[in-house]
């Protein structure tokens, strides 16, 4: 059986910036979640989407991963769509929503200062990353939304980037038998510049599973 993952307490202090901001959000907000985010799904499932990091005013302030801002606007509906997930998002961690065999997790577990993670940051978090692939007996598919997210992927696996570069809607066969799929972060910047669509995001999930089937 799998050991239960490493994760951050409640007032990790591995990232000075990180804990100085987080204090600054819980005077600011004191209702807020303004703490580490705890990923969402079950050990269990095939598929990790890793993203970038907790947003100020979505997963910083529900505690859920994505929940709350644009992104998960495009996320979870997609989820839905490709039967990863089920019930209606309400954009609350309360709105009754599950996912079924996805896991969504972050590279940086604490929001950081204008969305921007430092290298020491992402060099803090990334135990907590092994220790949560290591915890998923079933993991066949990594999804890396965002260049960040790819990157911290092949860091976590030792892994060389000019053998892996990160392109939206590639998939990468990796060497320990996982697959990873790229896709342009799903942020409201992206969408409303047409970097990203829906569709275009809807092609990437698809050929994740198309790969894994």
């Amino acid at each position: 059986m799998p050991a239960t993952p490493a994760v951050p307490g409640r007032d990790c202090a591995l990232c000075p910036r990180l804990v100085e901001f987080r204090t600054n959000n819980r005077a600011a907000w004191p209702d807020w979640h303004n703490a580490p985010v705890s990923s969402f799904g079950e050990l269990s499932a095939r598929y990790l989407f890793i993203g970038l990091a907790p947003g100020l005013k979505g997963a910083n302030r529900t505690g859920r991963p994505f929940t709350g801002d644009y992104a998960g606007d495009l996320l979870y509906p997609t989820l839905a769509a490709f039967g990863l997930a089920q019930g209606s998002y309400g954009a609350r961690p309360d709105d009754g929503f599950v996912l079924n065999g996805a896991r969504i997790s972050n590279a940086v577990r604490c929001v950081p200062p204008q969305n921007k993670p430092e290298r020491a940051e992402f060099s803090a978090c990334r135990p907590f990353l092994v220790s949560e692939m290591e915890a998923m007996p079933n993991l066949r598919g990594l999804f890396a939304i965002g260049r960040d997210a790819h990157e911290a992927v092949m860091t976590v696996l030792g892994l060389r980037k000019v053998l892996y570069p990160f392109a939206h809607g590639t998939v990468h066969q990796l060497p320990n038998g996982l697959v990873l799929a790229d896709s342009y972060h799903c942020s409201r910047y992206n969408t409303n510049t047409g970097r990203l669509t829906e569709a275009m995001f809807h092609q990437a999930i698809r050929n994740l599973l198309d790969a894994t089937a």
